[in-house]
């Protein structure tokens, strides 16, 4: 048994080695290709017996493109473009020899109407992306304000809609968007180009990637550059002074400076033929009678490369001018249902947008919500806490309050006792006031009685004075008549004049001879009637005195209650003009000041002898002369005794001098 097992595995490796030994004798020699498109790079093996159109369409399944009759596979030899062609075997055209062979896979041919001849995604992104790249290039020339908005629908492209959230300053600053050319025309700064371009990308929120590419190549191809394959001709072989342009719309023949406006054009409708002889290459109108169109160009490949141009552009001008094939028609068909699928996945994804961002957008407010919830309800641990420390403060100062409340119940009744009080002492000031107004009314009054009784008695102290003086003379006249009698009737006397009285006693005088001016009588009548008002304005004043004291008193306890009325000064006035009435002194009363001589004078009214009725007269008793009835010598009795008719009439007179002068009759 085992013996035929290890009989079986040797014959199947046996077959297994012969298997392997005709795979290799059966594989096909390849060679490497590396093909570039505008965003990706391929490599592939291809067979040695490979024509440029199974490469082709090799590259062309590995892209997903069917819309292959724009693009070819492009290569560089000697300086020189030149496009792969589709009949031959790819080793046997003149290629670059390098391992492994690079080649260009660009659009050959450009549509006329973008917009309706690219119908699939990829053939329109291609196209987007070799335009881009010829406008930065400046093989398409485009004005400054037309690259910024072209520079915006390429950003609107790769980026999305804006969001200045997301596309802060400085986001575009690694993309070549704008011309070198126009960044040199104009002295701004990246990041003012920036500005301009983001203002219209801006504008463009909710446009799709291929609706922005769109855009883009429909603006460009208006274009006067768009789509035309330039090469240098000449009407003689000498000399190059032509550019000859082919586009999808005919042969346009430029001058060397100017590559904007054709100076004649050969639209594909109106060209019978073409063909080239070497470098001589001739253009046959479709109307015969026109004139034929002959130009040489530099090199024999480069009549080639424009023949094969203008074969491929004149195929495709004639195809958009037929019905479509059935193969187009599934195209468009497959196309339309595509963008028709697009456009609602674009509108359920612009809703889905709409709801991400209203999602985002409540919950952005939620969580804001939240974080206030949140920071309320931190804030409102933190015054619960400082509630409950805010209660025991309250409760500490409600026992604080009732305690002061308490303190302040018996403070409010101590003053509202203090005011009734002070109401009663306001009460009993107004009235103290209203008093001491009347009492300085009063004392005005008084004083001004007061200055006119001292004029009065100073009138009267005038007539007094000359009344005295009167008297004066007559008394001198009385005494000089008397010494006369006396001389003539009692001769003895004079030479006696110590005699005793009563060795006068017997003397008798006769009533005829002997008389007293009655003058004299009148006389110690006026000295009596003066001394009485003397002695009653004393006593007026010292009563007086007495009740200005008075008032000063009273007026004195008030000042500090008074000081902030209009009366404080007027109090002043008041004392200054009563103390300035006590300080004058009468005229009249300065009279008698005057007149105490008289007084003196009194004591003797005969010369150096007392008159006595129950004597002899003159009295020779010297002490009954100098201290009558025991007085001070200070102090005098005037005692005068006359017969006036059959009664004797005696008259005491008392004369005190200062403080206690007083006269007693």
């Amino acid at each position: 048994m085992r013996t035929k097992l290890s009989d079986r595995c040797s014959y199947l490796d046996k077959l297994q080695n012969m298997s392997i030994r005709g795979l290799k004798k059966k594989q096909p020699k390849t060679f490497k290709v590396k093909v570039v498109t505008m965003d990706a790079e391929m490599e592939f093996s291809c067979e040695m017996k490979w024509k440029g159109k199974d490469l082709f369409d090799l590259v062309c399944r590995a892209l997903g493109l069917r819309e292959t009759w724009f693009f070819g596979l492009q290569y560089t030899i000697k300086g020189m473009c030149t496009w792969l062609k589709m009949d031959k075997k790819v080793l046997d055209q003149e290629i670059p020899k390098e391992d492994p062979i690079s080649f260009r896979f660009l659009a050959k041919f450009y549509p006329e109407k973008v917009e309706e001849e690219l119908l699939q995604e990829i053939t329109q992104h291609l196209f987007f992306l070799q335009v881009k790249k010829q406008i930065l290039d400046e093989e398409i020339y485009c004005s400054p304000e037309a690259t910024v908005l072209l520079a915006s629908y390429a950003v609107q492209a790769k980026y999305g809609d804006y969001d200045p959230n997301f596309h802060e300053p400085g986001f575009l600053a690694n993309d070549e968007l704008l011309p070198k050319r126009v960044l040199r025309q104009y002295q701004l700064t990246a990041e003012m180009w920036e500005e301009k371009i983001t203002a219209w990308y801006a504008e463009h929120r909710g446009i799709a990637r291929d609706e922005a590419e769109m855009n883009y190549l429909k603006i460009a191809q208006d274009l006067e550059m768009y789509g035309v394959n330039y090469f240098p001709i000449a009407q003689s072989k000498n000399h190059t002074d032509l550019l000859l342009g082919v586009d999808a719309k005919g042969i346009h023949i430029y001058s060397i400076n100017n590559r904007f406006s054709p100076n004649k054009s050969f639209e594909w409708s109106a060209i019978r033929n073409i063909s080239y002889s070497e470098k001589e290459l001739t253009i046959k109108p479709l109307d015969k009678k026109a004139e034929v169109f002959k130009f040489f160009s530099s090199q024999l490949k480069v009549n080639k490369l424009i023949l094969q141009l203008c074969i491929g552009n004149h195929d495709l001008f004639m195809r958009r001018r037929k019905v479509d094939s059935i193969e187009i028609q599934q195209m468009k068909a497959q196309a339309r249902e595509e963008k028709a699928r697009k456009k609602m996945e674009n509108q359920r994804l612009a809703r889905e947008k709409q709801l991400r961002e209203e999602a985002e957008r409540a919950k952005e407010e939620l969580e804001r919500r939240l974080f206030q919830l949140e920071d309320e309800a931190r804030q409102a641990n933190e015054a619960l806490l400082r509630s409950q420390e805010a209660a025991e403060l309250l409760a500490e100062k409600a026992q604080i309050a009732e305690e002061e409340a308490k303190l302040l119940a018996q403070s409010a009744a101590e003053a509202e006792q203090e005011r009734q009080r002070l109401e009663i002492t306001a009460l009993k000031t107004k009235e103290e006031k209203r008093l001491m107004e009347q009492k300085m009314r009063e004392a005005e009054l008084i004083a001004v009685k007061l200055v006119k009784e001292s004029d009065r008695r100073a009138k009267e102290a005038e007539h007094l004075k000359q009344d005295l003086h009167e008297a004066r003379e007559a008394e001198r006249k009385a005494k000089q008549k008397l010494l006369d009698v006396t001389r003539l009737n009692y001769p003895h006397v004079a030479r006696y004049p110590h005699h005793s009285p009563a060795d006068t006693r017997d003397v008798n005088f006769d009533k005829g001879s002997v008389k007293l001016d009655l003058k004299d009588i009148d006389l110690k009548r006026l000295s009596f009637e003066i001394e009485r008002e003397r002695l009653d304005y004393l006593d007026k004043s010292k009563r007086f005195e007495d009740r200005l004291k008075e008032l000063k008193s009273e007026i004195h306890a008030l000042k500090l209650e008074e000081k902030q009325t209009g009366l404080y000064s007027h109090w002043n006035e008041v004392l200054g003009s009563l103390d300035r009435s006590l300080g004058h002194v009468p005229s009249w009363m300065k009279t008698f000041e005057a007149v105490d001589s008289l007084d003196i004078n009194f004591q003797r009214p005969f010369p150096a002898y007392p008159l006595n009725t129950t004597s002899s007269w003159p009295c020779t008793n010297k002490n009954q002369y100098m201290e009558p009835m025991g007085k001070s010598p200070f102090q005098t009795d005037i005692l005068v005794a006359s017969n006036v008719g059959t009664g004797t009439r005696k008259q005491i007179v008392k004369v005190q001098q200062h403080d206690s002068d007083v006269i007693y009759i």
